[in-house]
C-alpha cells in the first residue's frame, strides 16, 4: 500500500502502526520519527513560524487569506504521478496544515481515486481514535487496537496516583503568546488527566484567544506554555513579551517559580505523543507523584530566585532544563 500523510500527526500514528515502509510522501512539517525526513515532501507552508515571531507569523497568514491564497503548496504533479492508495488530511486547523478541502478539490480529477481520511480529534478519547481510524483505512486494525491499548494503560497509571479533586492546582496552558491563545481541543483533557484543576474551556472547545487580564484574574498555581509549532528555542525568544504585560510578576506561578515553556510536539500533534504530554503534565503538576516523566530536553522552568533579582528583559535567560 502507498500512504501520503499531509500532516505530522498522521505520519507520527503511521510509523508508530509499523506502516511507515508504507509512507511514500510527506508534509514538510513531518520531522517524526527521523525516519519521516527522508520521505518526498508533498506540501510546504508558505510561512515559516520558526523564523518569524508569534505577531509576524499572525500578520503573514492575515495577509495570505486576505488575498484569498492557500497558505499551503500542495505538489499536484506528485499525487497524481505516484497516485496514492491513501491520503491523510485533516479539517480541524486552515494554518497549522492543509487542509482536506484542498486535497479533495485536488484529488477529484485523478484517474485512479485514493481514500482521504480526514482526520479532525477535538477530545482526548477522540485522538485515541485516530488511531482505528488509520488502522482500519491502511489494514493495520490489530496493530491500532494494541497501541491505543497499551496508551490507555499509561493513562491509567496516572489516573491511580492521583490525589483528591480539592487537592489539585489551578492549571493554565497557553499555546500562543501575542497574541494570547488559550490550549483548545483534547488540551483540557490533559491538563484533567493530569490531575490540574482548569475550568476556562471544556473539553473538546476550540482553542480561544483571551485578553492578558483573564489570565492575571485566574492566577493559575502552574503556568505552561506549549506554544504551537513552537520548539524551546522558539518559545525562550517569544516568552519576553510576557513580562511587558502589567501585574506579571504579581502571579503566583511566576512568584512560586511554577511557569514551564513545553515542546510543542507532545500537544499540538495528536498522535502516539499525546501520552508523553500527559505524563509530562502530571510530573509538572504533582511532582511528588511522579518523577523520571518528563523527557530530557522537553521543558525549561523558571528559576524564581534567578528571576527575582533581575530587571525587565531577562525572562528568557531564567528558565532553566527541567530535572
Amino acid at each position: 500500500m502507498k500512504i501520503c500523510s499531509l500532516l505530522p500527526s498522521g505520519t507520527e500514528i503511521l510509523f508508530a502502526l509499523g506502516l511507515g515502509d508504507q509512507v511514500a510522501g510527506v508534509s514538510d512539517l513531518c520531522d517524526y520519527p527521523p525516519e519521516a525526513r527522508s520521505k518526498p515532501v508533498v506540501s510546504r507552508s508558505k510561512v515559516d513560524p520558526s523564523v518569524l515571531s508569534s505577531d509576524q507569523v499572525e500578520a503573514a497568514m492575515v495577509e495570505l487569506l486576505a488575498r484569498g491564497e492557500n497558505p499551503f503548496e500542495l505538489d499536484q504533479e506528485w499525487l497524481v504521478r505516484e497516485s496514492p492508495d491513501v491520503i491523510l488530511t485533516q479539517d480541524l486547523c486552515h494554518v497549522c496544515e492543509v487542509d482536506a478541502g484542498q486535497v479533495t478539490g485536488v484529488v477529484a480529477g485523478m484517474e485512479v481515486q485514493p481514500q482521504v481520511v480526514v482526520l479532525q480529534p477535538r477530545t482526548f478519547e477522540e485522538v485515541l481514535e485516530s488511531f482505528m481510524q488509520v488502522g482500519r483505512a491502511c489494514g493495520a486494525e490489530g496493530q491500532a487496537a494494541r497501541t491505543v491499548a497499551a496508551m490507555r494503560e499509561r493513562v491509567q497509571a496516572v489516573q491511580d496516583k492521583l490525589p483528591p479533586v480539592a487537592e489539585r492546582p489551578r492549571v493554565f496552558s497557553l499555546e500562543g503568546i501575542n497574541p494570547l491563545v488559550l490550549g483548545g481541543h483534547w488540551i483540557p483533557d490533559m491538563l484533567d488527566l493530569a490531575g490540574g484543576n482548569q475550568d476556562m474551556l471544556a473539553s473538546g472547545g476550540s482553542a480561544m484567544r483571551l485578553d492578558w487580564n483573564e489570565v492575571r484574574g485566574y492566577d493559575p498555581d502552574k503556568l505552561f506554555v506549549d506554544l504551537c509549532s513552537s520548539g524551546l528555542d522558539r518559545s525562550l525568544r517569544e516568552a519576553p513579551w510576557l513580562e511587558t504585560q502589567e501585574g506579571w510578576r504579581s502571579l503566583s506561578a511566576v512568584r512560586n517559580g511554577e511557569v514551564y515553556l513545553i515542546d510543542h510536539s507532545y500537544f499540538s500533534r495528536p498522535g502516539p505523543r499525546v501520552i508523553e504530554g500527559l505524563e509530562i503534565l502530571a510530573e509538572l503538576t504533582h511532582p511528588k507523584l511522579f518523577k523520571g516523566l518528563v523527557p530530557r530536553g522537553a521543558v525549561v522552568k523558571l528559576d524564581a530566585q534567578r528571576y527575582a533579582g533581575r530587571t525587565a528583559g531577562d525572562l528568557a535567560d531564567c528558565f532553566v532544563p527541567y530535572s
